[in-house]
Parts: structure tokens; sequence; C-alpha cells
């Protein structure tokens, strides 16, 4: 009976999850620490210390309208994916409980062990860094996994917000899927009125035939975004006066800073048309061990295009020269204030892993995967190339990635000196993880649609590299007790770091390396035959990134200002977790701390008088603490057969204490927020099994007061670029027509609640899908 609530208990530990997966494939949690075993290849270490959370492909299906593999995350506890629209590759960051929306590197992401994380740069200032979100579909998924803190020493600093691990189907028999889906979201913002949305198509077949078994994937997205930046000017910049052309329909407002302003036009409304394939093929050698092989290719072509709100007298747009707004004269619109854009991206990814899997005194894993940028181009027409001649060519430039990339190698083992039932269980391993940033920006003369490049504009380009030792032990020394210690030496290095803004001002960089030691620890005790309560602590170490190093960039609307000094980030995390699992709920309360120094932030304002471009900034804050409080809960039949539900409430305070930098006057970020860390945020889903054909769920989701900026300057969270507060509604239906077809329709944001992270999120969406399995 113990044994069988402390399993009920793991299963209700995750998000509405019962029937999960196979029993042998499936965690296990004794003394309050998880166990992986697993069949498939993954990242996750064999013992877990700190807090888990985790859901599976029937759950996604039957309650979350996920069109990309990052829609699984929605409603895990304190986690927020800033994904803007269906197939969004260069924004969509993940923040976790201590760790916002600008630090895509506060996070690490897997797929089958692989890395999806980008950790060639931080957030999306200057170019975009979140993970690599598309090499994974929500058709391939078989589980994800959540680990919150940095409290294994399995991993790198990178893991000090959360890990997440996608699992990802491998067929035991032949089967397929094939599934189509639509969305829809009419849009209502400023001087846009419109309908965007798109169509997404799948289809998968795998199979297993002895000792062989594979896995394909496919999947095609065609997608139209809501427009994500606006053209502005500042009320203060224009001059009182008749001179300039006089227009009418700009609209006027506060920008984020409570600043007077008029927004001009709507920009960067992508239509994105994405194509995914993923392949895998796994070999068992044995009974124990099995060796899998995966190739991912993803591509991408994306145009973005802009929408002036004004017209001159004679009804005419106007997109260039200098403008008159009620008396007022503002400089002159460029090509930068109504910028148009394509972009074309493909990417590989390669993972090879072999792995022993027997349980008994000693298991072992060799894995490697490449990620590599094969072409990545963005085309832009130049600041002096206006509308309405820049649509058909023009002067502009050409920016050109091809040849980035990252390489990652693991050997990982396991040691149970005692056998499987033993008091020590020793996890060790070593690891390299090389990154290699190059992206070459140059002008173009001629027709910036289909020209060659020409002379160079910019150059940046590096090379960080990450080698790793580590072990950790987990010891039963009572019978409900149970203490896990670990510890991770890394050697950080930083070469051939290069700036040049032309082929004759050109600035190499001086090679730098470090030394860190990481150590870990947990302690777990089982008080009661249904309760746990645990501690873990850890230091983690986020080194800068290559783009944070050297990547200083310059467009026509925007500029990144790099620094090669920065100081890695170093932060010590702690967790006193009290769980409780009886047999039909479970519920956790968890208390975290967070002591950060040096933290790494890039810090973007809008500068006037350069042409109204984004500006960034790179820089270390010098101490940020965080203290919080997580609940999380779970019922199944609650108070009806069939009705369960889960749902989470997070509350931090994430303060600045010290920081000899500063925004606009020396102090102003002391005492202040943590950028893009609300103070309070929640989670309710609810799922409802009607009868054996139908399913319903309704899901809220809310976030508090937040800032995005260090100095928390911007109090207007309801405008562009800022963050605001938000409370949506989510609802889902699925209907099993028969036993191989099944619909969904789905409405996000049904209130539609109209809140902003610098970007609009999406209003509300419709989303339809038919699904056959066979």
């Amino acid at each position: 009976m113990r044994k069988t609530r402390i399993a009920l208990g793991l299963a209700l530990a995750y998000p509405f999850v019962i029937s999960a997966q196979p029993v042998d494939n499936a965690p296990s949690k004794e003394v309050g620490v998880v166990t992986i075993v697993s069949q498939q290849p993954t990242s996750l270490p064999t013992q877990i210390p700190a807090t888990m959370e985790g859901i599976t492909a029937a759950q996604i299906e039957q309650n979350i309208n996920a069109t990309d593999s990052e829609d699984a995350l929605k409603y895990f506890p304190s986690l927020l994916v800033r994904k803007r629209y269906n197939g969004d590759y260069n924004h969509a960051i993940l923040s976790s409980r201590v760790s916002g929306t600008g630090n895509s590197t506060r996070s690490a992401v897997y797929a089958d062990g692989i890395l999806l994380s980008n950790y060639l740069g931080n957030g999306v200032s200057g170019l975009s860094f979140p993970p690599r979100w598309g090499m994974v579909t929500p058709e391939e998924i078989e589980r994800v996994d959540v680990m919150y803190g940095p409290f294994s020493a399995a991993y790198p600093g990178n893991s000090v917000g959360a890990v997440v691990e996608y699992t990802t189907k491998m067929p035991e028999k032949l089967e397929g899927s094939v599934k189509v889906g639509y969305a829809h979201q009419p849009f209502d913002l400023y001087n846009t009125h419109a309908t965007y949305g798109g169509w997404q198509s799948s289809a998968s077949l795998g199979s297993r035939s002895g000792d062989w078994s594979w896995f394909v994937n496919l999947n095609h997205t065609d997608s139209q975004g809501q427009p994500l930046t606006f053209a502005t000017r500042t009320v203060s910049t224009g001059t009182v006066g008749s001179a300039g052309t006089a227009v009418t329909g700009a609209v006027a407002g506060l920008n984020s800073a409570n600043v007077p302003w008029v927004i001009l036009g709507a920009l960067t409304q992508y239509h994105t048309v994405q194509d995914h394939v993923k392949a895998k093929v796994a070999y068992d050698f044995s009974p124990t061990v099995r060796a899998t092989y995966s190739l991912g290719i993803w591509q991408n072509t994306s145009e973005g295009r802009p929408q002036s709100y004004l017209t001159n007298a004679s009804g005419q747009t106007v997109t260039s020269g200098a403008i008159n707004i009620g008396g007022r004269s503002y400089s002159a619109l460029n090509g930068g204030d109504f910028a148009l854009t394509n972009e074309k991206l493909s990417h590989t990814l390669h993972g090879l892993s072999v792995k022993s899997r027997t349980q008994g005194t000693f298991d072992w894993e060799v894995a490697a995967s490449l990620y590599d940028y094969g072409s990545d181009t963005k085309r832009q027409n130049a600041g002096s190339n206006t509308l309405p001649n820049a649509a058909a060519g023009g002067a502009g430039t050409i920016a050109d990635g091809s040849g980035t990339g990252w390489n990652n190698l693991a050997l990982r083992g396991t040691w149970r000196p005692q056998g499987p039932k033993g008091e020590h269980v020793v996890d060790f391993g070593a690891q390299q993880d090389s990154y290699k940033l190059r992206y070459l920006t140059s002008n173009i003369a001629g027709n910036w649609t289909t020209d060659a490049a020409g002379s160079v504009a910019s150059e940046v380009g590096g090379r960080t590299q990450l080698q790793s030792l580590y072990a950790q032990d987990t010891w039963r020394f009572a019978p409900d007790w149970r203490v896990v210690l670990g510890l991770r030496a890394e050697h950080w290095s930083a070469t051939q770091g290069l700036t040049r803004f032309s082929a004759s001002s050109s600035q190499a960089f001086a090679d730098r390396s470090e030394h860190h030691l990481s150590p870990k620890a947990a302690l777990s005790k089982q008080i009661a035959e249904d309760a746990f309560l645990k501690y873990a602590v850890g230091r983690a170490v986020r080194m800068p990134t290559v783009n944070e190093l050297y990547g200083a960039t310059s467009t026509t609307n925007s500029q990144y200002i790099n620094d090669p000094n920065l100081r890695p980030e170093k932060s010590w995390t702690q967790e006193l977790s009290y769980e409780k699992n009886l047999d039909k709920s479970q519920w956790r309360v968890t208390a975290f701390a967070e002591d950060t120094q040096d933290g790494i932030y890039s810090q973007s304002v809008v500068d006037p008088a350069a042409g109204n471009r984004t500006i960034s900034r790179v820089q270390n804050v010098d101490r940020i603490r965080t203290r919080g409080l997580e609940g999380a809960f779970t019922v199944q039949g609650f108070g009806l057969v069939g009705l369960d539900v889960t749902g989470s409430v997070t509350y931090a305070d994430s303060v600045i204490k010290v920081n000899q930098g500063f925004v606009a006057v020396a102090g102003d970020t002391l005492g202040k927020m943590q950028p893009n860390i609300p103070k309070w945020r929640a989670t309710l889903l609810a799922g409802y099994r009607w009868n054996a054909a139908w399913t319903s769920s309704v899901a809220v989701r809310y976030s508090g007061q937040q800032f995005r900026t260090l100095n928390n300057s911007d109090v207007n969270g309801y405008a562009y670029m800022g963050v605001s507060t938000f409370t949506t509604v989510d609802v889902r239906a699925r209907w099993q027509i028969t036993p191989q077809l099944v619909a969904a329709f789905g409405i996000d944001n049904l209130n539609n609640d109209k809140y902003w992270n610098f970007h609009p999120y999406p209003q509300r969406s419709y989303t339809a899908e038919l699904k056959a399995n066979f």
C-alpha cells in the first residue's frame, strides 16, 4: 500500500497527469527524491533532488491548444514562454521563478538529451537567441519534464532557472498519424484592424522491427502574426509650426514611461512559413544497450511588413519625409520607421547517443550533438530607402549567420555500489560544450531583395567553450532519509572575439578563461506515509555568451553594445518544500530564495535623437536578492467523477540590492524589482471527461505587475515596449469521433485581454484541428 501511494503521489505531482506512460518508463519517487528510469535518451540524471513537474502527450492533446512545442509549458507552475504568434522563432523566451523573459540563458531546454537552448547569446538584444523550439513539434512529444533550480551537478549554470526535457516518441509497433490545424485571430490595436492566422499540417510514422526502431515526423506551418512593433515619435521632439507634410491617422497615447507620444504605424507583421523534418533511428545492441541517432531539419522563410497609419490631405498614405501632426513638425520618416525584412533560415540538428539501462551496478552513456546554422540570412531596406520604392528594391543590408552553431559531448555514468536497492547511487560525468558565432552584415547598393552582399557594414564573431566534470552521490543513510551531495567543476574560455564596422575598422579581443566550482546539496525526509519534507541548495555560474562579449551590431532601427569584460553571473539558490500525497490529490508548498552576484542584463531604450533606434547595452548588476513562495496542487475527481483540477500560485520578491551601474542617474536601480519578474502569478486548469468521446478543459493564467527596465521607469505596461499584467482564459473541447479520428476546437485568450511584453501578445484566437491515427 505504501509503494502504491508513493507512485500515485508521483503521478499527481505532475500537472493533470494520471495515466502517464508505461510503468517501466515512468519516474518514481522515494524519500522525496525523483528517480528517472527511461527507455529513451534523456539528459536527466538518474537522481533528482529538486522540484519536478511533468506532463504527457495524452494530457497535452486533451487539455492544451498546442500549435508549437513550447505550448506544452503553458500551465506549469512559475513558467512563461513569451510566444507572440504561431511559429515565433526569434522571441519565444522561457522565464521561470526568478528568471525573466529577457534571460534565455537562465534556463536549459533539451529534447532527448540534445540541447535546444541557444547559448550563443542571451534574450533577443542584438540578435535573437531563444531555444530552438521548432526542432520539436507537438506531434512528436511523448512527455515533458521540468526540473526547477540548479540543484543537480549534471547541468551547467544555465540551469539556475529551470531545466526542460522533451522526450519524443519511439514506437514499439507500426503507427502513424496525420493532423491538420487552423488558427484565426481578429486583431484590433491602435489603427490596425485586421485578421491573422494560418494553417498547420503534420504527419508522423514509426515502427519497430526486431532490434531496430524508427520514427519520422513532418510538419508544415504557414502563419500570419499580428504586428509586433510600432513607429513612434515622442511629442516633446516635435516643433510647433507648419513645417512638414500635414498628416492624419496618428494615434496619440502614452509610452511605457507615461510620456506623451504618437504612434505612426505598425511594423514586423510576419508572414512565416516553416518546414520541419525529424527522423530518429534506434538499434538495440542488447536488451540493455541502445544506440539512437536523431536528425532534425528546420527551415523558415519569413517576411516582415509595415503599415503606415498616416495619410495626407489627398488621402494618400505617407511613408517618407518630414511630417506635421496637429501643428507639430517631426523628423523625417526613414526606412527604419517602416522597415521591410526578408529572412531565410535553414538549420540542422544531429544527435547520437549510446546508452545502457541495466539498472544494475553500473550504467553509462555517450552522447554527442551538433546544431548548425547551414544558412541564416536577413535582408532589410536601408534607412535612406523608404516606402513605397523600398518594396521594389533599392539600398539595404543582408545579415548572414551561416556557419554559426554549437556542439556538445557528454560522457555519463551511474554507479550503484550496493546494487539498485543499495544505500548509494552515484551520478558522474564529463562534458564539453562549444559555441561559435559568426554574423556578417553587408551593404547592398542596388536591390536589397535579391542582390549579393557588398561592402562590410558590421561583423561579429567569437567562440566560447565550457569543459566540465561532475559527480553527485545520493545516499539513503536511514530508512526515511536521503541526502544528495554534488560538485561541478568547470573551465570556461572565450576566444577569437572580433567586432568590425567596416573593412578598415575592426577590433580583436584578448582570449579569456576562468575556473569555477559549483557545489550542490539536498536533504529529504519522509515524515509520514504520504508526506515529504525536502531542502536543496546549489551554486550556479552562468558564463557570458559570445554575443554578450563581442556582438556589437548596428542596423537601421537597432544598435547593440557589447562588453568583452563581462563577469560571470554567480547565484546561490535554495528551496524548501513540503509535499503531501493523498489518494486522489497532491499539494506542494515550496519556499525559494536566490542571491545573484554580477547578474547579466541587456537594457533596451529608444533614442529619438538617433532616428528612434532601439539601443541595447549589456551590463553586470552587482547583486539581486529574491525571496518567494510557490504552491501547487492537483485533485483527481474534484467533487465530480471525471473532473481533474490543477493549479499553482507563485509570489516572488526580486529586488536589486547593489548596483554600481545605472540607467539615467546614479542609484536609480537600487531597491527596484528585477526586470520581467512579476510579484504574483497563478495558473488554474480544469479538465472534464464528459464521456468516452468528449473531453473539455478551461484554463486561467494570471501574471501581476512587472517591469522591463532596471530602474522600473516603465510604469505604463499597456503600451508598446511596456510589460503589463494579464489574466487570460483558454478553453478546449476534444471529440473522439472514432477510435482513429479526433477533432478539437479551442479558444485562447477567450476574454480578449490586450496585454503586452514589449510586443503585444495575441488577442482572442480560435483554433481547430482534425487528427487521424492509424
